[in-house]
């Protein structure tokens, strides 16, 4: 998961908090007044510091948290914008920050790992799949004879990707046009997996979220903790 800032987030909320509760200096067009008890929009100001909040809300939700405790909130905003003995530095909201919002993620990826895990060890016992020691799967659809390539290569491929379901997320087959790519440059699966096939052949792997896009995902197509399915033609090695 990308690096978060905390006192970022925290910033944005701070300056929502408190416009809501002074009044603005300077009278603008009139803008619709806001269904929350207590609180009018009447100004600009008012409204766009309301909508910095829900910006920082709806990142939060994206994140996976459900709940927050808007008095404990409040009070770190009066700490930090007031210069206040603070109850945690920089370092620490941020390590806090992630290790929460790796478990809210967790949480809600739950049902996406569990098929996952069940299906990687049903999976494992099928004639012809091989289990590598990071835990990839494999099937050797067609063996080429050509070069294998070094994760430091840039190959060219045909692809398809779907996720346990049977819902195609990439496809480069139907566009009709292979990719070309630095075999350090994607997902650890992939970097492992073409690493093992010859040009001419063609893999279908079997990906878990772990060698993937991890418990986060990559939104909207990929849901976190997804097992990745992928039929991989080698084309070519650059310079191979």
């Amino acid at each position: 998961m990308k690096k978060i800032s905390f006192f970022c987030a925290l910033l944005s909320l701070t300056v929502a908090v408190r416009a809501q509760v002074s009044s603005a200096k300077k009278t603008v067009k009139p803008v619709p007044k806001s269904s929350t008890p207590g609180v009018q929009l009447k100004t600009l100001e008012d409204s766009a510091n309301y909508a910095m909040g829900l910006s920082v809300a709806n990142f939060y939700k994206q994140q996976g948290v459900t709940k927050i405790n808007s008095a404990i909130v409040t009070k770190a905003i009066s700490d930090a914008m007031e210069g206040k003995q603070l109850l945690m530095n920089e370092m620490q909201a941020n390590s806090c920050m992630m290790t929460y919002l790796n478990k809210q993620q967790m949480a809600k990826s739950k049902t996406n790992i569990d098929a996952c895990a069940s299906f990687l060890a049903s999976n494992k016992s099928k004639p012809g799949v091989i289990t590598t020691a990071s835990g990839l799967q494999y099937e050797v659809l067609k063996q080429g004879t050509g070069p294998r390539p070094s994760a430091s290569d840039t190959v060219t491929v045909n692809y398809k990707g779907s996720l346990l379901n049977g819902t195609v997320f990439d496809d480069s087959y139907s566009r009709g046009e292979p990719a070309t790519f630095p075999l350090n440059r994607v997902i650890p699966g992939w970097t492992e997996g073409v690493q093992l096939m010859a040009v001419g052949s063609k893999y279908k792997f079997y990906i878990p979220y772990q060698l993937g896009y991890g418990i986060q995902g990559s939104e909207p197509t990929i849901p976190g903790g997804s097992l990745l399915i992928f039929e991989v033609d080698l084309l070519s090695i650059k310079g191979k």
